[in-house]
C-alpha cells in the first residue's frame, strides 16, 4: 500500500457534481485512488506541499494526431484549408516508419503532460513503411499518461476518388483485421485502465460506407468505443451533400455511428437538427478550437451544444494543424471562441475548464472515474504554481485560464509522477526533443 498527501492547496478545483471549491485543502491518495479531501488530513506516507498552487482534475485531450509534432509549421501548408492542408501533408507522412511514429508520440505527449493532460486519445489512421498503433502505445507507456489510441484507416485513394495519395491507404479487410488484433492485444476494459482501445476509420471523404458501417459493427462486437471526423468544414459539408446526398449527421446515424459509445471530432457545421439528434443519443463531440482557427475551419457551436446537453470535451488535433499541443491553451482558446461568437458571457473560465476535465472523461467513456476530483475517483491530478509572474495581480487565481501558469509544476497519473518541478520523472525530455528535431530535419531534407 503506498499513500501520497496533497497538502495545504491554496485551492482545489474539484469539478465534482456540485462544482465544489476547497481552499487551504489536502488530498489523501492510496494506491491511484483518492481517499479523502478536506483540511488537515495526515499520511505516514509522502507529502507534496501545495502552498501557493491550484489543483486541478488532470486535463483530458480527446483528440490528436500524435505523428503529427514531426510535420509543425510545414511551408505550404501553412495558409492552407483542410483539403489543401492534407494533400501537402500526405508525400511527407508517407515517408514515416516505427521510428518516426513512437518519437513524435512520445514528444507529443510530453507537451500535453506539461499543459496539465492526465488522459488522452490519440487518433492514428496511417501505417506507412511498417508503422503500427503498436509504436504510439510504447510511447505512452514511457511517459506514463492514461491512453486511449485509436486504429484509424484510409481505404479510399486518390485513383478511387478519395483525398489520400494511393501509398497511404489500406485495403479494407486488412484494416478490420487488424483493429481486432490491436484490440484483443492491448485494449483493457477494467475499471481504472491505463490502456484502451478505441477503432477509428479516418473520415467519409477517406473510406468507404461500408468500412464505416463494418467498423461500427465490429467496435461493438468487441465493446470499444468509434471515433472519426464529421462536419469539420464547408468543404467536408459540400463532399458529404454530393458523395452521399445527406448532411454528415444523417450520414453518421445511418451507419451507426450514433451513441454514448462514439464521439465526433470538430463538428464544427453541425445544425441545429444535428445537435438535438446527438443530444438525444448521447453521442460525444471532440471540439478542437485552435485547429479550427488555423485552417480557417470556423467555430463550432458549443455553446447550443453545451445547452442540448451534447457531451463536449476537447482536443488539441494533430500538431500539423494547431501546430501546438497546450491542453490548457486549447481550454482558454475554447472560452475565447465561444465570447467572440456569443458574447463576453458566453462561457465561464471555470466551464471552460470542466469541458477540459470532466467534459473529456465522459467523453471517452471514462466519466465515472476521471476528470473530477472526489473520493473514489483516479488520482490524475494536475498541480498549478500560482505564485508567479502568470498569476501576479489576480484576484481569483482559481481562474487559470484568465491569468495563470499554462505549465504545471506537478502532474500524477493513477496516483504517480509523471511531472515532479516542472521535470519529468520517467524520461530525458531533452534527449527526446533532440532526436525529434534529427528526423524532423532528415524529412525536410529528402523533400
Amino acid at each position: 500500500m503506498s499513500e501520497l498527501l496533497i497538502k495545504n492547496a491554496q485551492t482545489v478545483l474539484t469539478m465534482d457534481t456540485a462544482r465544489r471549491e476547497l481552499h487551504g485543502a489536502d488530498i489523501l491518495i492510496r494506491d491511484g485512488e483518492i481517499i479523502d479531501l478536506g483540511v488537515g488530513l495526515s499520511t505516514t506516507g509522502r507529502v507534496v506541499d501545495a502552498a501557493g498552487c491550484v489543483v486541478t482534475p488532470g486535463l483530458v485531450n480527446t483528440h490528436h494526431h500524435l505523428y503529427q509534432s514531426l510535420t509543425r509549421a510545414v511551408p505550404g501548408g501553412q495558409d492552407a484549408l483542410l483539403f489543401g492542408w492534407l494533400k501537402t501533408l500526405y508525400p511527407i507522412w508517407s515517408r514515416f516508419g516505427p521510428e518516426e511514429m513512437f518519437i513524435s508520440a512520445k514528444t507529443g505527449l510530453a507537451e500535453l503532460a506539461l499543459s496539465g493532460c492526465t488522459m488522452t486519445s490519440d487518433h492514428l489512421y496511417l501505417f506507412p513503411n511498417g508503422a503500427r498503433l503498436d509504436d504510439t502505445i510504447a510511447a505512452a507507456q514511457e511517459v506514463g499518461l492514461r491512453f486511449h489510441p485509436t486504429r484509424g484507416a484510409m481505404s479510399i485513394g486518390e485513383s478511387d476518388g478519395g483525398l489520400p495519395p494511393d501509398s497511404l491507404v489500406e485495403a479494407e479487410r486488412a484494416i478490420l483485421e487488424n483493429s481486432i488484433r490491436v484490440v484483443d492485444q492491448f485494449h483493457d476494459a477494467s475499471a481504472n485502465a491505463m490502456l484502451r482501445v478505441g477503432i477509428a476509420p479516418c473520415s467519409p471523404f477517406s473510406v468507404s460506407r461500408e468500412l464505416m458501417r463494418d467498423a461500427a459493427i465490429l467496435a461493438r462486437d468487441k465493446g470499444v468505443m468509434l471515433h472519426t471526423h464529421l462536419a469539420e468544414n464547408d468543404e467536408d459539408i459540400a463532399y458529404s451533400l454530393e458523395k452521399f446526398g445527406c448532411r454528415p449527421g444523417q450520414y453518421a446515424q445511418d451507419l451507426g455511428w450514433v451513441g454514448d459509445d462514439v464521439w465526433h471530432a470538430h463538428c464544427v457545421k453541425l445544425d441545429g437538427a444535428e445537435i438535438d439528434l446527438f443530444a438525444a443519443t448521447r453521442t460525444g463531440v471532440a471540439h478542437c478550437p485552435c485547429s479550427n482557427c488555423r485552417l480557417g475551419s470556423g467555430i463550432a457551436p458549443i455553446r447550443a451544444m453545451r445547452d442540448a446537453k451534447v457531451p463536449v470535451g476537447l482536443g488539441v488535433d494533430g500538431s500539423a494543424s494547431n501546430d501546438a499541443g497546450n491542453l490548457i491553451g486549447e481550454a482558454r482558446q475554447a472560452m475565447l471562441l465561444q465570447r467572440v461568437a456569443g458574447g463576453a458571457d458566453a462561457m465561464s473560465a471555470r466551464e471552460a475548464l470542466e469541458i477540459a476535465t470532466r467534459g473529456g472523461a465522459q467523453v471517452l467513456g471514462r466519466g465515472d472515474e476521471c476528470g473530477q476530483l472526489r473520493k473514489g475517483f483516479r488520482a490524475d491530478i494536475a498541480i498549478w504554481d500560482v505564485s508567479g509572474i502568470e498569476s501576479a495581480g489576480s484576484w481569483d487565481p482559481a481562474a487559470l485560464l484568465l491569468a495563470g501558469p499554462t505549465r504545471v509544476r506537478d502532474l500524477f497519473v493513477e496516483g504517480q509522477d509523471v511531472v515532479r518541478d516542472g521535470h519529468f520523472a520517467k524520461f530525458d525530455l531533452a534527449a527526446t526533443v533532440e532526436k525529434q528535431n534529427s528526423l524532423a530535419r532528415k524529412l525536410a531534407d529528402d523533400l
